[in-house]
């Protein structure tokens, strides 16, 4: 009659069957851990996206850098409605509604998380003088900042218009910004009493000044620069047989022989008895 004999295990054998399962006790462990935490995490994500990442107010919306757009102007230029998610906002679309229906030259908008925010920072844009351009609807009326860029009236009136209703700029064009801008820069030194800046349709630029009437500087071109100069110069310093004397124009196509028209003859002072 046989006999099955059981072998004993070899040394350590147990102790390695032990340890296999206290592993695979350890990494079921683990898993039920990482489906925990994911579930949590899923969970405050879904109640940050839903409540806590919300704009649910004007309040929330911060406008910074401009002394002239207020929040609520940023607010119906975005077309901000609330409540409104941060991540459902664009800020490059936000930014340019508001470069081109608010009078700013430079906007950034940021989403900021905590506390939930939209931050918008302006650079305001200045109307320097009213301006008139023709379009195929006909003459637009409009403003004009110190880069030669056009305004429209509704941005201009956000501003302050003491300064800019003194000059005109009449025929604006987007070719003629450049002309533009460098009789804008020059204009304190041209004197208070220039009323205004206008193209003709072939592209000559006039100005037009209480003391010295209508002056033709010519094409914008290259001297343009030459001849604002020459201007200023007889601004300061008109000759003496025309002090008093009313000029009817001024060309200074040649800078360097500038064509005065006198209007009339000066007034004789009046004799003491």
């Amino acid at each position: 009659m046989s006999q099955t004999q059981t072998r004993p295990l070899p040394p350590g054998a147990e102790r390695r069957r032990q340890l296999r399962q206290q592993r695979r006790r350890e990494r079921l462990r683990n898993l039920w851990r990482l489906l925990v935490l994911a579930g949590l995490a899923a969970a405050l994500g879904y109640g940050l996206l839903r409540q806590g990442w919300t704009l649910t107010g004007p309040e929330q919306v911060e406008v910074l850098g401009s002394r002239q757009v207020k929040a609520d102007q940023v607010i119906q230029a975005a077309k901000l409605r609330f409540p409104q998610t941060l991540l459902g906002l664009e800020p490059r679309r936000i930014a340019d509604e508001l470069a081109a229906t608010l009078p700013v030259e430079q906007v950034q908008v940021i989403r900021l998380m905590a506390p939930p925010r939209l931050r918008v920072t302006l650079v305001d844009r200045e109307a320097v003088a009213r301006a008139q351009r023709r379009t195929p609807r006909g003459m637009e009326q409009g403003y004009v900042d110190r880069l030669g860029q056009w305004m429209n009236s509704s941005q201009g009136q956000l501003l302050n218009g003491e300064e800019a209703a003194g000059l005109l700029v009449k025929g604006w064009h987007p070719r003629h910004r450049a002309a533009l801008t460098e009789v804008l820069e020059q204009r304190a030194s041209l004197g208070k009493d220039l009323l205004e800046i206008r193209f003709e349709p072939a592209g000559t630029l006039w100005l037009r000044s209480a003391s010295l009437g209508d002056v033709r500087l010519g094409p914008a071109d290259a001297q343009l620069k030459r001849r604002l100069n020459v201007l200023e110069h007889l601004v300061k310093e008109l000759p003496p047989q025309l002090k008093g004397r009313q000029l009817r124009s001024l060309d200074l196509s040649d800078p360097e022989q500038p064509e005065l028209a006198i209007a009339g003859p000066a007034p004789t002072p009046a004799k003491s008895p």
